[in-house]
């Protein structure tokens, strides 16, 4: 199968495609084994979280509840959403038990920079390392 249409085939799968610097689609980011490849906040927010709290962050509810996390005041202590991330909460599975570290700071960063969040505190790996 040529590129493009593993591009195609990966949005069809909601699975993260990002552009690269020419704005062309890059060829998806496909995780093997019990963790997840993925390194930047930006690649592992699309390619795990979004499945469930959306693209824009904003959440959803159908089949289940998935909190927005788009300018949500919880994400103000950055010890909540890695203990969220790390250890799970209601219906969220401990995504962070397959991730590194490094990974687990990525992400918590990135969204709470984004998405209408704006908590510049950064996480870094010894802070996700000490709550696991």
């Amino acid at each position: 199968m040529r590129t493009t249409g593993l591009v195609a085939l990966a949005a069809l799968a909601g699975l993260p495609v990002l552009a690269d610097n020419a704005g062309h689609p890059a060829s998806p980011v496909f995780s093997t084994g019990m963790t997840f490849d993925q390194q930047t906040g930006e690649t592992l927010y699309a390619g795990i979280c979004q499945g469930c709290h959306m693209a824009n962050a904003e959440g959803a509810t159908g089949a289940g509840h998935y909190p927005a996390l788009a300018a949500n005041p919880k994400l103000e202590a950055a010890g909540y959403p890695l203990t969220v991330v790390l250890h799970g909460l209601n219906g969220m599975p401990p995504v962070g038990q397959m991730m590194s570290d490094a990974q687990v700071a990525q992400v918590v960063n990135y969204v709470r920079t984004h998405f209408g969040n704006n908590y510049t505190d950064a996480v870094k790996p010894e802070d996700v390392k000490a709550l696991r």
